[in-house]
């Protein structure tokens, strides 16, 4: 799975530290602490009609992972906000976008690792692009990595944080294995996640998902425990090994860049009849039915 270029994203504005800018002449400091060392947090947001799903909760989560990493300086919320929608006014955009937040310690005086070199405040940077959620709707393909997700005494995956070397060897080698992506298992042998999503297994009514130890807080993730505690359909938050994996009736991942998508075949075994199952369906459909009428307005329609 590769994502393709949109042309509608030739010519993007992008907005660094309010400065609104062509994709082409935009630029950040080489003294930057996300090009020094990757010190920086993301958000990833989608735009559906005007309105951006779950924005306080992605925002609630930038907050708290900047504080983890004791930046000395948060933008208002209301100023993150202001950003974004000038950012999606000098585009032209209303519909089928993603939004890539990245909130950076800041330029250091000098090149160094020590934050205390950081002393001009933070980098805000808005990207947003026209892009449909990215996963095919008729199934994914996964290889087990061999790269572990670390422990949260090594780096708490709860901090949602721009060094992502972690997942990129993963992904690595589910491109070298003609997979679309690849799952990601703690050092206990637990699943974790995906080098880009979180995972969730079905098993004739029920629905289980891996505890956040060694994957982040997801959104959507949330959001789809929260659905099924509304449909009554019993979702558990437990420690999954790679049997119950293999085992499960349906498998599907779920995140803000590529919402549900179901996934047919993990390490060469076909998952279930290898085809979009019924709970992955359901639990798509009342997501979609949220996204269209939940969401915070940042565009005058």
């Amino acid at each position: 799975m590769l994502q393709k270029f949109d042309e509608r994203n030739r010519d993007l504005i992008v907005n660094i530290n309010g400065e609104l800018v062509h994709r082409d002449k935009a630029g950040i400091s080489p003294f930057d602490s996300a090009v020094q060392g990757g010190d920086a947090v993301w958000e990833g947001l989608r735009l559906y009609n005007g309105r951006i799903f779950k924005l306080h909760e992605h925002l609630d989560r930038l907050e708290r992972s900047a504080r983890a990493l004791s930046f000395a300086e948060i933008p208002p919320r209301e100023k993150i906000i202001g950003e974004i929608k000038r950012t999606l006014a000098a585009n032209k955009m209303r519909d089928g976008v993603h939004i890539r937040l990245t909130l950076t310690r800041g330029i250091k005086t000098t090149s160094g690792m020590d934050p205390r070199l950081n002393q001009s405040g933070p980098t805000l940077v808005v990207l947003a692009e026209h892009k449909a959620p990215v996963y095919a709707k008729t199934g994914l393909s996964l290889i087990t990595s061999k790269i572990r997700r670390p422990p949260p005494d090594v780096l708490d995956a709860r901090i949602h944080h721009a060094n992502l070397l972690n997942s990129i060897l993963a992904k690595i080698e589910a491109n070298n294995a003609g997979a679309d992506d690849a799952l990601m298992l703690d050092t206990r042998g637990f699943v974790a996640e995906t080098n880009a999503t979180h995972i969730f297994i079905a098993r004739n009514s029920d629905v289980a998902t891996s505890r956040v130890v060694a994957c982040p807080e997801g959104i959507t993730r949330a959001t789809v425990i929260e659905i099924c505690t509304a449909e009554k359909i019993r979702c558990l938050e437990t420690d999954l090994s790679v049997v119950d994996v293999y085992g499960a009736h349906e498998i599907f991942c779920t995140g803000t860049m590529g919402e549900l998508a179901a996934v047919i075949r993990i390490d060469n075994r076909q998952i279930g009849d290898g085809k979009v199952g019924a709970m992955t369906k359901r639990l798509s459909d009342l997501y979609l039915e949220r996204t269209k009428i939940e969401g915070t307005q940042v565009v005058d329609l």
